[in-house]
């Protein structure tokens, strides 16, 4: 047990919750279109689960050989940086979980086109790859594209639209208008998670030269930046509710726009790392209750 207690602290459990939140939006509307299907569900979890773990064992390795994660830097403490996991280690973790994402993709893309849709195969084999390529290269390797202020897109186009629309797509074959609004939404809030990490660690990130959008942006602007991802996302999801109504129980998600709110009022006035450290937690579980109460109003 305490060899398996710094694996699961180096897999950051607390993150799973937002890297689903897409996988449940794009099966709430496929399963509003009559597209459902529990093994495709199953497997785009799993897939996605052992995506984002990969990402965050890349991003311990990547940041932990490169010093980034110091002393100076807030937040839990990572595996690399309190020696509990040897870089060794964690590379041959990086390749394990690179294989099981492989086997997993596979499945899915097979249960989703079959041996008939051979374009559609080829199409998201070339996503999954694309998919592990970003979740490894945000801090890995000489070109890590999170140390030169690329992050923010990244987090948008996979957390968001691929996450969303790609979802959807595996169940029905197709990209329908009504996903795409909800998308949006989902990558601006996805990416200000994103953005309130970096907030927190652009002290230590300039230090390391780990350059981030927060450390180009600068603290004060960086927080003008979140408050207009967080009501980019409220304004965006508004539209979606009111050109796609078909019932009062679509405007359920509005309760989420409560605690985001509530957030915007406290990193406006936040003023150090803990400050930002503290709203981390809550961003990424108002974000997964967002996605939750969106797709559930529409299928019930």
């Amino acid at each position: 047990m305490s060899k398996l207690k710094p694996w699961l602290s180096a897999f950051r459990l607390r993150t799973l919750p937002l890297s689903v939140s897409g996988i449940i939006i794009g099966t709430c509307f496929a399963f509003y279109s009559g597209n459902y299907n529990t093994a495709i569900f199953v497997l785009a979890i799993l897939t996605t689960v052992a995506l984002q773990i990969l990402s965050n064992l890349a991003n311990d390795y990547g940041d932990g050989v490169k010093g980034t994660d110091n002393n100076e830097r807030q937040g839990p403490e990572r595996a690399i940086q309190s020696g509990s996991i040897t870089p060794a280690q964690m590379l041959e973790a990086i390749k394990v979980n690179i294989l099981i994402v492989i086997v997993l993709s596979l499945l899915l893309i097979y249960m989703s086109f079959g041996q008939g849709n051979l374009l559609y195969s080829l199409l998201f084999i070339v996503l999954a790859g694309l998919s592990i390529y970003a979740a490894i290269n945000y801090t890995m390797g000489s070109k890590a594209y999170g140390y030169r202020g690329l992050g923010d897109v990244f987090v948008f186009i996979f957390f968001g639209l691929v996450s969303v629309m790609g979802s959807y797509f595996l169940y029905a074959n197709k990209i329908d208008h009504n996903v795409v609004l909800p998308s949006i939404s989902l990558g601006l809030l996805s990416v200000g998670v994103l953005n309130l990490n970096n907030m927190r660690d652009i002290d230590s990130d300039i230090l390391s030269n780990k350059i981030t959008l927060a450390v180009k942006l600068g603290k004060q602007r960086s927080k003008t930046y979140h408050l207009a991802l967080i009501f980019g996302a409220i304004l965006v999801s508004l539209v979606f509710s009111i050109l796609y109504y078909t019932s009062p129980l679509n405007f359920l998600f509005f309760v989420a726009y409560i605690p985001l709110i509530i957030h915007a009022k406290k990193i406006s006035k936040a003023k150090t790392a803990s400050d930002f450290d503290s709203q981390l937690k809550v961003l990424a579980l108002t974000t997964f209750l967002f996605s939750v109460l969106l797709g559930v109003g529409y299928i019930l």
